[in-house]
């Protein structure tokens, strides 16, 4: 292998999976000054791609994941090293069988080929397991095994090759250099060497070299448990590695992988055993690799017993015994998802948390990021810069992987919500919010709530209006309380904490170009109004969608959602001219309230004398009002007219200390006309679902467009933005896909209870026949809720254009029943007030 070069375009730290793809791809794009590094030997350096179990389950509940995964898969076939074995997720329980029905509206969604099947049907491709231990099976035939280390290795000969890519093991990092806020050298045992770019892609070593140049990749090393068994009698004759299909016993969170001779049993039932990346031993301190610890065998034990019950004569087979036994060293993160993309460090991107089965996927993706600014599969919920300062400690990892280790086989609610480290970010009316009894969501660490026990009372004030759910998986993490709040806010007003806002101020000579280069709604426009906008990266695919307020010539504030706020604050700093402009952070300094409703100008009357009418306070402008609390205190606030939830109202931004009371103050003012306190249950569902707004990760991302959205305005500004040009061949051209609004016509299941779909379900013909757009994706909702003015279940999808047609009949499949749904509306008018004239 080739000496440490002084200088390279980009240094790629890390030869396992993630590396060799990332320096295979920038190869392929153009790059032609790549070095990698890794402080282990080649074709093994030692990490976790070196022990994986290799094999790939395609379907996942996300479409970021499973996208990922599918672009591996086909990499990994065109290099020749993947194994099609199929695959079983077996179910012991009923419970589990109705996620494995929840599974099959994923494979649809995503178009990959499964089906549920019966234990006869499993037994009939894998003799030697006990039927009498399960009632069914998830059967996808389209699973695999990958020899990993093989495709690592084809993948950095092909960049070798082509003369772009100089390779140096056993050589290891020893410390980065940062100037200027950008990364300018990697210390090595062998010397320095300096580079434009850095990529840190060395998996479980990863938060230890990020510390190097002061950055965070809140990651920790876990263990997976795994033994092979063997020589197994029913496998010594068959070839190859493998020809049984794999089994996930999903019920007891184990798996059984035939290796050759061997079956491969592994877990993920046992206790969380976690690492810090400083205690892996080096390769001369271990036994086996650094990432092969000493196995635990009595953390083992319990799952080794069930895997005989489902395997008895296969496991205890004569001859047969543990040949070989790890504790595995992995990545976790605190959300489950990679990391991925640039970080404030400027050319020091990072590629880690990818396990093998999206290994060639995100290679792929973050080297064309690297090289265009995008990537074709949308990775936002990767993004390195999705993090807030709480959740870079380790601290935040360690509790949140030992709480989600034992999930990773486990059935989890589309809207299921941590345990640990909460109340990191408490709104100033926290305490009043508890004494309401409000049931807390979190968001970028803000406590936030979703509704209000206080309001149980409108339940009957209301009655069937509230839409009750009878099936315990449709209202678990759901309250018919939030519909009630819904129709007290249409009604009369409501009082919703926005406090999870991301509130960021641009000032400075250069702001005006900052905003209009970042934005594609016109934000040169007077002091004192207020710009929707969506954010869009070069190929015009969707990064955001925010609000600008222009308070002064050269002061613009950016207000965003909390979830995306820190990598929106990343895109808006990355266009900040190098002139004295600033981008400030003013998000723990603002609390934002809203107030919404009929009712909400005669509330805000009462509390101010300035003045609120349509005609002194137009809808989309800001301004500074005055608002006296009962107890004659003046609190100044910044008044915005708009609405996410189609009702006249504003958006109120006030300082932190003064938040608690004017939150009591608009209560007790709102209380004679009605209002209540309503939670994010209405705001972010019911609220803009009526109203068919747009929700950035949800209809919104980067392989969306504004015209397929539905979302394109008369005019393009003349000033430059990034996506323009892509924006603009857009519109000249006809959408691939259309985004509709559906409403379930009958939500009665086969058991005849009523069944009410809550995202991510396929939508099909009447009969039951697959759709499919210009993009080649199948449709599927993208958000579910109830409408409760409408009396109805609304859900947004994108459509193949020759599908939306207002009063079209369609299905929508829901735990492997078909529904019948009627389009509502083929573009971004509203099926609940078309002309907006209850804004007004």
């Amino acid at each position: 292998m080739a000496t440490l070069p002084q200088h390279a375009q980009v240094v790629v730290i890390g030869a396992g999976i993630v590396g060799n793809s990332l320096v295979h791809h920038l190869a392929k794009l153009g790059w032609n000054d790549i070095v990698q590094l890794d402080q282990g030997p080649l074709p093994n350096p030692g990490g976790s791609t070196g022990h994986a179990s290799n094999f790939i389950f395609t379907v996942d509940h996300s479409r970021e994941i499973t996208d990922l995964t599918l672009d591996s898969v086909e990499q990994y076939k065109e290099m020749g090293v993947f194994t099609q074995s199929g695959g079983f997720e077996i179910a012991r329980t009923e419970e589990r069988m109705e996620e494995l029905r929840r599974r099959m509206s994923s494979a649809k969604a995503w178009g990959i080929e499964a089906e549920l099947v019966s234990p006869a049907f499993v037994k009939e491709k894998v003799p030697f397991i006990e039927e009498d231990q399960f009632i069914g099976a998830f059967w996808t035939p389209g699973v695999g095994v990958v020899d990993s280390l093989r495709a690592g290795t084809i993948m950095r000969e092909r960049a070798m090759e082509s003369g772009a890519l100089t390779v140096v093991p056993n050589v290891e990092v020893t410390d980065l250099t940062v100037e200027d806020g950008h990364i300018r050298r990697v210390h090595t045992t062998n010397g320095d060497i300096e580079a434009d770019a850095v990529v840190i892609a060395c998996g479980v070593w990863s938060p230890k070299i990020g510390d190097m140049a002061g950055i965070s990749i809140p990651l920790t090393p876990a263990v997976h448990q795994m033994i092979s068994v063997g020589p197994c009698p029913q496998l010594t004759d068959l070839e190859g590695e493998i020809s049984i299909p794999i089994v996930r016993d999903m019920d007891t969170f184990c798996y059984e992988r035939q290796h050759g001779a061997d079956m491969e049993v592994g877990s993920y039932a046992h206790r969380a055993i976690l690492h810090e990346p400083e205690d892996i031993p080096t390769l001369e301190q271990a036994k086996l690799s650094p990432t092969e610890m000493p196995f635990t065998s009595d953390d083992f034990d319990p799952q080794l017993e069930q895997a005989f019950e489902l395997m008895p004569d296969l496991l205890g087979a004569d001859g047969a015994e543990i040949r070989y036994a790890i504790n595995g060293l992995l990545s976790l993160t605190c959300d489950g998802n990679p990391i991925l993309g640039e970080s404030l460090v400027k050319g020091l991107w990072t590629a880690s948390a990818v396990w093998i089965k999206e290994g060639p996927g995100v290679g792929r993706a973050v080297a064309e990021w690297m090289t265009h600014g995008h990537s074709e599969i949308d990775i936002n919920h990767s993004d390195i810069a999705r993090f807030h300062p709480h959740q870079m400690r380790r601290e935040h990892t360690r509790l949140r992987t030992t709480e989600a280790f034992i999930k990773t086989y486990g059935i989890i609610h589309p809207s299921e919500q941590y345990e640990s480290d909460r109340e990191q970010r408490l709104a100033p009316m926290h305490d009043a919010q508890k004494k309401l009894g409000a049931f807390f969501f979190e968001t970028a660490g803000w406590e936030r709530p979703h509704w209000y026990e206080s309001n149980s009372d409108l339940l009957e004030v209301y009655g069937d209006a509230v839409m009750p759910r009878e099936h315990e998986w449709d209202s678990r993490w759901w309250s018919p309380i939030i519909n009630a709040e819904h129709l007290r806010m249409r009604e009369a007003a409501a009082v919703i904490d926005l406090t999870a806002f991301q509130i960021l101020d641009v000032v400075g000579p250069g702001a005006l170009d900052t905003v209009q280069r970042t934005c594609v709604a016109q934000c040169d426009v007077a002091v004192g109004k207020v710009i929707y906008t969506p954010v869009l990266d070069p190929k015009g695919g969707f990064i955001s969608d925010l609000t600008v307020m222009r308070l002064g010539d050269e002061h613009f504030r950016v207000v965003t959602g909390g979830a995306h706020g820190m990598v929106d604050r990343k895109t808006f700093s990355d266009q900040l001219p190098d002139d004295g402009t600033t981008l400030t952070d003013v998000t723990d300094e603002i609390s934002t309230i809203g107030i919404w409703g009929p009712k909400a100008r005669a509330i805000l009357e009462s509390l101010t004398t300035d003045d609120v009418s349509d005609e002194g306070f137009g809808f989309l402008t800001c301004r500074e009002i005055t608002i006296t609390t009962p107890g004659g205190e003046s609190i100044q606030v910044l008044a915005s007219r708009i609405s996410y939830v189609g009702e006249l109202g504003w958006e109120l931004y006030v300082p932190m200390g003064s938040a608690a009371a004017l939150w009591d103050t608009l209560l007790e003012a709102g209380a004679p006309h009605g209002a209540r306190p309503a939670g994010i249950g209405v705001y972010g569902t019911t609220g803009r679902i009526e109203k068919g707004y747009r929700a950035y990760g949800f209809e919104l991302d980067s392989e969306r467009s504004i015209i397929e959205a539905g979302m394109q305005r008369p005019k393009v500004k003349a000033a430059d933005f990034v996506g323009r040009e892509a924006y603009v061949a857009q519109r000249e051209s006809e959408p691939a896909t259309v985004l509709c609004t559906l409403s379930v016509d009958d939500h009665t299941s086969a058991s005849g209870i009523k069944r009410y779909m809550l995202g991510g379900e396929p939508i099909l013909t009447p009969d039951g026949g697959t759709l499919t757009d210009g993009h080649g994706h199948h449709p599927y909702v993208t958000t579910a809720g109830s409408a409760p003015t409408l009396g109805k279940h609304l859900l947004l999808a994108y459509l193949p254009p020759d599908q939306a047609t207002i009063g079209s009949k369609l299905a929508v499949s829901y735990m492997e029943e078909l529904y019948p749904v009627t389009i509502e509306s083929v573009d971004a008018t509203p099926v609940l007030d078309p002309d907006n004239e209850r804004i007004r």
